[in-house]
């Protein structure tokens, strides 16, 4: 395997600091937000589209440090009703990694309105009233399912082999049975980000979820998750209020081994060479309390103390 991290955990910094601090702490590669839930202020996107002078420029900054650009990143909603702007910047993400040889788009699966006149978007999680059934039957049959048709044929025009949906709230595919339903009807282009941090939170266990997806991981990102047991206790894990407000919440996003510790990381990058990956683990850095260079090297310390790098070389003695 091999460690990285999402460019917005130093969304503070200029890229070359940020590159630079890349090469300090040892990681291989970045991630790049590139659009939809970020502002991406380390790649612009419309000046990269078809600009070979500026695609060269941007490489040659990480060939410097000897990094790697891991994938292009375009989490969003590109199923909203009310707009098509996620939607165009994933394509543009997909034409952009095309030019420049990446072949990992992350992104989100989307989440559509509940029926044709809506203008907002519905997730349904519970099965009762009845329309619910009719609502989740509009969203995969008429919306979800033909549009990841169309960008996975787009993606394979552009030279893009894996788009990694990250299971999450708010969206289409939020668990594992929703991301292979869709891989299913779709293709094997589709796969997972998997990011332990939402499933904690939804009550999954991450460390089940690995030999449930197999060769579905198309890649993994480190983020832990705090259960705040006082709160949750009154309030459940069902949380609306500030992400910013940790004390107040049930659960929050937290530096690597506040919520769960270097063993369940220890078991967590075990179970994914279980499964048979071998990828990029990209650390994402959302931990409001604390400093984003500090918590990100903490998150890099335990990882690199934890998670396999080198190849596997045990052999059976013939005896």
């Amino acid at each position: 395997m091999k460690l990285a991290f999402v460019s917005d955990s130093l969304s503070v910094m200029p890229l070359n600091e940020l590159l630079d601090n890349a090469a300090r702490m040892g990681v291989h590669g970045v991630e790049i937000n590139t659009c939809g839930f970020s502002t991406a202020p380390h790649f612009d996107l419309d000046g990269m589209l078809g600009n070979s002078q500026a695609q060269k420029e941007f490489r040659a900054e990480f060939a410097a440090r000897e990094l790697e650009i891991v994938s292009f990143n375009a989490n969003g909603n590109p199923l909203h009703p009310a707009s098509t702007a996620h939607s165009d910047k994933l394509k543009d993400t997909i034409r952009v990694a095309g030019e420049m040889g990446i072949r990992t788009v992350c992104a989100m699966s989307g989440l559509p309105a509940g029926n044709a006149t809506d203008t907002m978007p519905n997730w349904v999680v519970a099965s009762w009233p009845p329309e619910t059934q009719t609502m989740l039957k509009y969203q995969w049959e008429e919306k979800l399912i033909p549009y990841w048709t169309d960008i996975a044929e787009f993606a394979r025009e552009h030279g893009v082999e894996r788009i990694a949906l990250e299971m999450f709230a708010n969206q289409c595919v939020y668990n594992t049975p929703s991301l292979l339903k869709l891989r299913e009807a779709v293709g094997p282009v589709i796969g997972a980000n998997l990011d332990p941090s939402h499933l904690f939170w939804m009550g999954a266990d991450p460390l089940m979820i690995p030999e449930a997806l197999g060769e579905a991981i198309h890649h993994v990102h480190a983020k832990d998750t705090l259960l705040n047991a006082p709160v949750q206790a009154t309030t459940s894990l069902l949380e609306t209020g500030s992400l910013t407000d940790i004390p107040a919440r049930s659960w929050s996003y937290v530096t690597l081994g506040i919520g769960h510790g270097e063993e369940w990381w220890r078991q967590f990058c075990y179970r994914l060479k279980m499964a048979g990956y071998d990828g990029w683990v990209s650390i994402e850095h959302e931990d409001v309390l604390l400093n984003s260079l500090e918590g990100l090297e903490k998150s890099v310390s335990l990882l690199r103390n934890v998670m396999p790098e080198a190849a596997a070389d045990f052999q059976l003695q013939d005896i």
